[in-house]
């Protein structure tokens, strides 16, 4: 399975790790919307691109990706959450149901684990409106 094309935000604030998981989603069929190294610019690419899935560092150069998180769960996208020291409480409390991913951790996992959600939110929006979606 592939992305095919899916717009894919990329939140890290570690440049090297910014740039694996970019390579790693193009490499998958992906368009990569940053990446973005803060909340900020995060919030301000979701307002000016639609994306379908995001995989985000849960500690930006400007605090926790909370917001970003928000933004992105009530606009129904898939997300993965990537840390090294885990979810603050809050986070987790108001998100029981999020994919963390403990670093270090190879991109390539990221990327199928991402193609699982994705496949399975499409599944889940074909039910729920009652047709099928390519």
């Amino acid at each position: 399975m592939l992305l095919n094309q899916t717009c894919v935000l990329v939140a890290e604030d570690e440049p090297f790790i910014a740039l694996d998981l970019a390579l790693a989603v193009e490499d998958a069929g992906g368009e990569v919307v940053g990446p973005a190294s803060s909340c900020e610019e995060a919030m301000t690419l979701l307002a000016t691109r639609a994306v379908g899935a995001a995989i985000l560092d849960v500690n930006l150069l400007d605090g926790d990706c909370s917001a970003v998180v928000e933004r992105l769960v009530s606009l129904g996208v898939p997300v993965i959450i990537q840390t090294g020291v885990g979810l603050p409480p809050g986070l987790a409390a108001r998100f029981p149901s999020l994919f963390v991913q403990i670093k270090p951790c190879l991109a390539a996992n990221l990327i199928a684990r991402l193609e699982t959600l994705i496949s399975d939110h499409r599944s889940a929006a074909g039910i729920a409106s009652g047709g099928a979606h390519a």
